[in-house]
């Protein structure tokens, strides 16, 4: 059996979040729920992947974001058509560059921040 990681953060925009990550990085939609407890969900990925991404959202409750400048989720798309093509998805709807804070990561990378504030890099290099 193959391990799963599930990355799991609250957000205050699920609309947002939808845009950003489906609509703009071409995730998935791999299952969602509505008032669960009081929470509404996404869960985004690629079926077949070891990974994916959940943002809920509390009911009747604005979350206390804490997006950080060195808090990153860091996408390693070594194909430069594909980098390129990312990057220019989320430009053409209208999301902007962000000077990353390590200047590591604008070496072959793009940052963006997503609608909650986190910084999200789209790296154009392998994972080794």
């Amino acid at each position: 059996m193959k391990a799963h990681l599930r990355v799991a953060r609250a957000s205050n925009d699920l609309e947002g979040i939808l845009r950003f990550y489906r609509d703009g990085l071409g995730f998935e939609v791999i299952a969602s729920f509505e008032d669960h407890d009081g929470f509404d969900g996404l869960m985004l990925g690629h079926p077949g992947w070891h990974y994916h991404l959940e943002f809920t959202r509390q009911h009747d409750h604005q979350t206390d974001l804490k997006p950080d400048v060195e808090g990153l989720l860091v996408f390693y798309l070594p194909d430069r058509d594909r980098w390129q093509a990312a990057v220019d998805c989320l430009l053409s709807l209208g999301y902007s560059t962000a000077k990353p804070n390590n200047p590591y990561w604008q070496r072959r990378g793009v940052t963006f921040i997503d609608p909650d504030g986190y910084r999200v890099v789209l790296q154009n290099a392998a994972w080794d």
